[in-house]
């Protein structure tokens, strides 16, 4: 439903009083952070992509240090308003709050072997700053091949964008066994849950109290930000929106990752599913092309994985 103010036989007044709202939530508009607020949640993002284990107080204490007169309830609010939370083995709490009432699922990925493309598929949301402003970057991402398959901004954290990147992501014909996100209440919408069931698809939610269930899509937020969005400094979400659809093209088709035998996301993506057609499991050769040793892949289980999983090592694993 909404205001139709020129209405020819109802007044504003009388369609605020059938809604049920009051006239002055019609006429507000939300007033966006001032410019100093702006600069210090800038400087919390940068920090936080660098030490995303400092909580609350140790934000604090390093923008004290840098010069800025702040304290932990402002340090807190800027935090929340961008979606960040400190990384911690163990969360008493945390910003990932599920929707009232709403349904969750078990973790389905303790101990599994990742081992072909579209087995699993993980979604993840993070904080994307701009020069005045900010907005919110979901992503689809391949845990076998890295392989960005969707993703999506919005300046708001409705659950619309995140079921519209998932609607192009089964849009391309590719569809995955499992799909794993936390249990933030775009992930635990009915919009969202619905649509992975429908297609066909199991739904597996990080576990409560552990925050390397879905690290692999935490790295490509690290990349994302340091390759591209901290050298460009988007000014707008339209300007974001056509840079970072140049950066995911580069990203998926262009970019080597040394763990993937230099090859890059989108050739491990789509010639080890041509492999395995081939020759059965990935290990052989397709096209010519050597589709490299079987990748294992396992979620982290612990505070050691956060290194591992930042400092990719030099070996077949693959490591997102």
């Amino acid at each position: 439903m909404a205001i139709e103010p020129g209405h020819p036989a109802i007044s504003v007044r009388r369609q605020c009083d059938l809604l049920g709202l009051a006239r002055s939530s019609l006429y507000y508009r939300p007033q966006g952070e001032d410019a100093a607020n702006e600069h210090l949640m800038r400087r919390l993002d940068e920090q936080y992509t660098r030490t995303p284990f400092y909580g609350v107080a140790k934000m604090t204490a390093w923008l004290r240090r840098e010069g800025h007169r702040v304290n932990p309830k402002r340090v807190r609010r800027l935090l929340r308003a961008m979606g960040l939370e400190a990384i911690y083995p163990r969360r008493k709490r945390g910003l990932s709050v599920p929707q009232e009432g709403a349904k969750t699922y078990p973790y389905l990925l303790r101990d599994v072997a990742v081992e072909r493309p579209d087995q699993v598929w993980a979604a993840d949301i993070t904080y994307l700053r701009l020069y005045r402003g900010w907005a919110y970057l979901v992503a689809i991402l391949d845990w076998y091949s890295r392989y960005v398959v969707a993703w999506e901004m919005s300046v708001t954290l409705e659950a619309a964008f995140c079921v519209a990147a998932l609607e192009a992501a089964l849009g391309t014909g590719r569809r995955p066994e499992i799909v794993n996100t936390d249990q933030g209440s775009q992930f635990t919408s009915e919009a969202w849950t619905g649509l992975v069931e429908a297609s066909g698809i199991a739904v597996s939610m990080d576990g409560r109290g552990r925050a390397f269930d879905n690290i692999f899509v935490e790295r490509l937020w690290r990349t994302v930000k340091y390759e591209d969005v901290y050298l460009k400094d988007y000014q707008t979400p339209a300007e974001g929106r056509l840079g970072l659809g140049r950066y995911f093209g580069f990203y998926n088709h262009e970019r080597p990752h040394q763990s993937l035998a230099y090859r890059t996301p989108a050739e491990v993506y789509g010639l080890a599913a041509a492999a395995k057609e081939a020759v059965g499991p990935v290990g052989g050769e397709a096209a010519g092309v050597a589709a490299g040793p079987p990748v294992a892949l396992r979620a982290p289980s612990g505070p050691a994985a956060l290194s591992e999983a930042m400092s990719p090592p030099k070996t077949a694993r693959i490591l997102v």
